[in-house]
């Protein structure tokens, strides 16, 4: 499993931490770590998904996200 955070914008409450966490939740073999206004954390199976994949997910609930670089 590799690890991503990924930058949010657009995030103002408790209900859009959890539009995106069921969004990222959704995408094949991700396993969310934390999410909070602005970013998210997770875990995930690079055979399964790709960064570009996790964050298209965020984009499809509503928000602006871009992974910060923290690929490990």
């Amino acid at each position: 499993m590799e690890s991503l955070t990924l930058n949010v914008a657009g995030m103002s409450c408790g209900h859009c931490v959890g539009r995106v966490e069921k969004a990222l939740n959704e995408v094949p073999g991700v396993e969310v770590e934390k999410v909070s206004i602005g970013s998210a954390r997770v875990s995930f199976d690079a055979g399964k998904t790709s960064p570009a994949a996790i964050a298209q997910a965020v984009v499809d609930a509503g928000y602006a996200a871009q992974p910060d670089g923290q690929v490990a």
